[in-house]
């Protein structure tokens, strides 16, 4: 008998009950509010990298080509058995050229990415550059590709109206604290591809300013 009361005491005994719950609960809650702090983060720097791609194409759009003179200059070489005469509308043949990191001319770049200043995360130029907006982008996340449009003519002194692309290319978010629990380390951003025509204020082959 004294066994079973012992027993008994022991089921209807609750001192302590509120403990164990919280133990069982505080480490589930723990881990939704970093999941939740987490993807903000990743949300917050998914929004930086598509404004900084939006910042990008408008100031590929009215700068010097990324790619450099002489790669942009190739747009406007038609194909030889394309009879194309000053003043004629642009061929309809497609044609495109692109760079990324290196492979683009550095000083452009480097503008396109800080806005003049070389400083990331600082605005000291006057002008916002994509690094400005998302620091952790870098000069091999960037694409810049301009498109033959169809738009002007043969033989325009400012040369062809092209439509520029600035897309960004293998940027991740690393997690902190859910990269352990959940097995995923990371998680890579879109490429965000923005367009914009290339500025053109001439739209004869005489008087042109």
């Amino acid at each position: 008998m004294v066994r079973r009361s012992v027993i008994r005491r022991f089921w209807r005994e609750d001192s302590g009950l509120a403990l164990t719950e919280a133990l069982l609960t505080i480490p589930v809650v723990l881990i939704v509010f970093a999941a939740m702090i987490e993807f903000g983060v990743a949300v917050f720097q998914w929004n930086q990298a598509a404004k900084a791609a939006q910042i990008g194409a408008r100031m590929a759009a009215v700068s010097s080509p990324i790619v450099g003179d002489a790669a942009y200059a190739s747009l406007g070489n038609f194909d030889t058995s394309v009879t194309a005469l000053d003043g004629d509308a642009v061929p309809a043949i497609p044609a495109s050229v692109s760079c990324q990191g290196a492979t683009c001319d550095a000083a452009r770049l480097n503008r396109l990415l800080t806005g003049g200043d070389g400083v990331c995360g600082a605005v000291n130029s006057g002008f916002v550059g994509m690094c400005d907006v998302a620091p952790f982008l870098t000069a091999e996340n960037v694409v810049v590709s301009y498109h033959r449009s169809f738009l002007g003519y043969v033989g325009r002194p400012f040369g062809q109206v092209s439509t520029v692309t600035v897309e960004l290319r293998d940027v991740t978010v690393d997690f902190l604290f859910i990269d352990d629990l959940l097995g995923i380390n990371n998680i890579t951003i879109p490429s965000h591809p923005v367009s914009m025509t290339s500025e053109d204020i001439c739209d004869t082959r005489i008087n042109c300013y």
